[in-house]
């Protein structure tokens, strides 16, 4: 009898073992959302190019005109960095306009900081995020720009589903990438696509523009925000 019931024993406690999923190196506060199934980039402090080549190219200004900016807007540029596009978009907001700059690293903040004041841009604010949540205010942004950097970001369904409040009714969350696999500072754009619409964002537009090495896409709010447990990660297309 003692022996039945050891085996018995040891079946019970075979049946009760599920498979955990590895959390190790994740933030807890990202653990109600689904592992991303892609590689992601590493952070990387070099300058996409130089600000004046990607003026010759007109790299702002277009990408601004296709995210039809005007004077009065309020936009948040995560991930700004040097704050190539902080600046600019300051000047094309105009005095009447906000711009907040958001980064995750606090030494690139405090160089664009010191660039701020130097240049007198009295319409930037600064903020430091983390790698999971934006941390902007809520029904705060006309546009919300992701320029280079969203394949550097390694929880995006709580990086998105966190994105999602900051946007006023009508605002949009413009994308400039490179159709690279996501661990060579790309993202593929069908995978782009994929992961924005499993929170609940749609694609309004997507334009192949190689004068900006890159493409341009840019998300609405769909109808609703979905639920963390039901966000169902994206396979690797690629």
């Amino acid at each position: 009898m003692m022996r039945i019931t050891s085996v018995l024993v040891s079946l019970a406690l075979l049946m009760g073992c599920q498979p955990v999923e590895d959390t190790s190196g994740r933030p807890e506060s990202s653990l109600e959302f689904p592992r991303p199934h892609r590689p992601v980039s590493a952070q990387s402090k070099a300058v996409v190019s130089s600000e004046d080549a990607r003026d010759s190219r007109g790299e702002a200004q277009k990408v601004m005109d296709l995210a039809e900016l005007h004077e009065g807007m309020t936009v948040a540029d995560i991930g700004a960095g040097a704050g190539y596009y902080t600046v600019r978009l300051a000047e094309r907001v105009g005095s009447e306009g906000r711009v907040l700059a958001q980064d995750i690293d606090r030494e690139a903040l405090e160089r664009l900081g010191r660039r701020v004041e130097r240049e007198r841009l009295d319409n930037v604010s600064i903020k430091l995020g983390s790698g999971d949540d934006p941390q902007l205010p809520a029904d705060s942004f006309d546009r919300i720009f992701l320029v280079h950097m969203y394949h550097e970001v390694a929880e995006p369904y709580a990086f998105l589903w966190r994105l999602w409040p900051a946007l006023t009714s009508n605002g949009q969350v413009i994308v400039v990438d490179s159709d690279r696999p996501t661990d060579q500072h790309g993202i593929p754009p069908l995978l782009l696509s994929c992961e924005f619409e499993a929170v609940g964002f749609k694609l309004v537009e997507y334009v192949e523009k190689p004068d900006i090495r890159g493409y341009f896409a840019r998300f609405e709010r769909g109808d609703t925000r979905t639920e963390p447990e039901r966000i169902a990660a994206c396979a690797l297309t690629r």
